[in-house]
């Protein structure tokens, strides 16, 4: 039976590690599951520049066979921080992949090659993956990718955001009262329009024999 493929995008930052962390998790949660981390680095002839675990600003020019070995072995290092933190639990494969210069192009690819069943990319990460959830490359690999893109971020909103308020607890108590009548309290009500149920019984689904209804 063909291994469920997992596809980590990786590059060296808390946000991508916590992605390759989630993705160890999904899979050992699930039987038959590998995981397959990817690195995109740029090419200069023969050598490229790959970013380095330990220093977020340093970046060493190596051979391409060099970039693969030490990939490799970020990659068992990853996999022993996990089984380090969750010793019961464990999975199939990990396989590490370095690709060259478009990311995400290459991402994607790589996902087509693999038949990948998920991608997972990590926000906030630096340079490549900055570019690649913050540019056009975040829509590129969405729309290219041959199966769905998961995006991990921590729990704790960015303060460069704009802030984003709880819920009004007024407007709870009125769906709770009126059982999902009301989505607003009087307050908000004027700001958020009514609820209108639309009820067009000339017309059904091409599946089923019902009614078309649309709520706002």
């Amino acid at each position: 039976m063909k291994p469920q493929i997992i596809l980590v995008a990786v590059d060296f930052s808390e946000a991508s590690e916590l992605a390759v962390q989630q993705a160890f998790l999904m899979a050992a949660e699930r039987q038959n599951v590998e995981v397959h981390l990817v690195n995109v680095v740029q090419t200069y002839g023969t050598q490229v520049t790959y970013e380095m675990p330990v220093d977020a600003s340093a970046l060493a020019v190596l051979t391409i066979a060099e970039a693969r070995s030490r990939f490799r072995r970020y990659a068992d290092e990853a996999l022993a921080r996990f089984q380090a933190q969750h010793p019961n639990l464990g999975f199939t494969r990990v396989v590490a992949h370095v690709r060259f210069d478009a990311i995400a192009d290459e991402i994607a690819q790589l996902a087509a090659d693999l038949e990948a069943d998920l991608v997972v990319v990590g926000t906030y990460g630096r340079r490549g993956l900055s570019r690649l959830l913050l540019g056009s490359s975040a829509e590129a690999v969405v729309r290219l990718a041959p199966c769905p893109v998961l995006v991990v971020r921590p729990k704790a909103v960015p303060e460069a955001t704009p802030r984003i308020e709880p819920p009004c607890p007024r407007c709870l108590d009125a769906r709770r009262d009126s059982n999902g009548a009301e989505l607003w309290c009087e307050q908000h009500r004027e700001r958020h329009g009514q609820r209108h149920t639309y009820h067009q019984g000339d017309r059904v689904g091409s599946d089923a024999a019902l009614p078309l209804v649309i709520r706002q």
